[in-house]
């Protein structure tokens, strides 16, 4: 076969805190025209793994579990009745409101991100690989924002089990130049390319990608699978600091250069 499939997986249900996701996803598999195969990708919606592990809370709760989820406060803009807060959280992503929402869980309840997106994703491919006797990749998906550029898209926050990086450095264009920079994210493309057929509000939280088996691989502890890996290191990271941070070093800078040049004495 050639070319690129994506599918979305029909048949499952609401999901609920303990639910045995992979029992259940295994389930739909078998019951679908294109079943599982080496190579296959499933794009996993993150909150449906959120549900099964029971990180789901009351909407009350939700101003003071996105400070209990935030490591960094990047920047923050007052709307009316609220406060948007844009933050690093404990997984490493910057995104608005920690990961915390509201979308597609029950009215009164708001849901945390998984704890470890990673390890989630390793534990469910193991699960289905261990179902099927395939070796698959699983990407854990969530809907994040853009910095310069309107509108949303899916990106991995969890994966396992296939490269998350697709790296041409090292390597020449057809013209011969050499490529020192060029890494895709192949990932994140593969999880905005799922959600065009999962959809916001279809309920249809799995897809399947097939087509892409050279990404798939053996070894699902390999760190070349894992979707923190994306995350930049604050060294290398240009943008680093939010409208927030940068005004408050500035502020603190400015402060330390009028203190030290103030005379003595005075």
């Amino acid at each position: 076969m050639s070319g690129l499939l994506i599918t979305p997986l029909k048949g499952i249900p609401e999901i609920a805190s303990d639910d045995n996701l992979a029992g259940i996803i295994g389930a739909a598999l078998v019951n679908s025209a294109e079943g599982i195969q080496d190579g296959d990708i499933l794009v996993v919606t993150s909150k449906i793994v959120s549900k099964a592990e029971g990180r789901q809370i009351p909407a009350t709760d939700r101003e003071a579990a996105i400070t209990a989820e935030t490591v960094r406060l990047v920047a923050s803009r007052p709307y009316p009745g609220g406060l948007t807060r844009i933050v690093e959280n404990r997984q490493g992503l910057v995104l608005a409101a920690a990961g915390v929402d509201n979308s597609n869980t029950p009215e009164g309840t708001v849901l945390l991100l998984p704890i470890d997106p990673d390890d989630s994703a390793r534990r469910l491919c193991e699960d289905l690989r261990r179902q099927f006797g395939v070796t698959i990749g699983v990407i854990l998906s969530d809907t994040l924002g853009r910095p310069w550029r309107e509108g949303q898209t899916d990106a991995a926050i969890g994966a396992a089990g296939l490269r998350v990086l697709d790296d041409y450095r090292g390597t020449r264009d057809p013209h011969g130049n050499l490529l020192l920079a060029s890494a895709a994210a192949v990932a994140d493309e593969i999880a905005g390319a799922a959600d065009l057929v999962k959809g916001k509000s279809s309920g249809c939280p799995v897809a399947l990608v097939r087509g892409l088996g050279h990404l798939v691989l053996e070894d699902i502890e390999a760190p070349a699978g894992s979707a923190r890996s994306l995350v930049r290191p604050a060294a290398q990271d240009m943008f680093r600091l939010g409208s927030d941070e940068a005004y408050s070093n500035g502020y603190k800078d400015g402060q330390n250069a009028a203190t030290a040049l103030r005379p003595r004495g005075k």
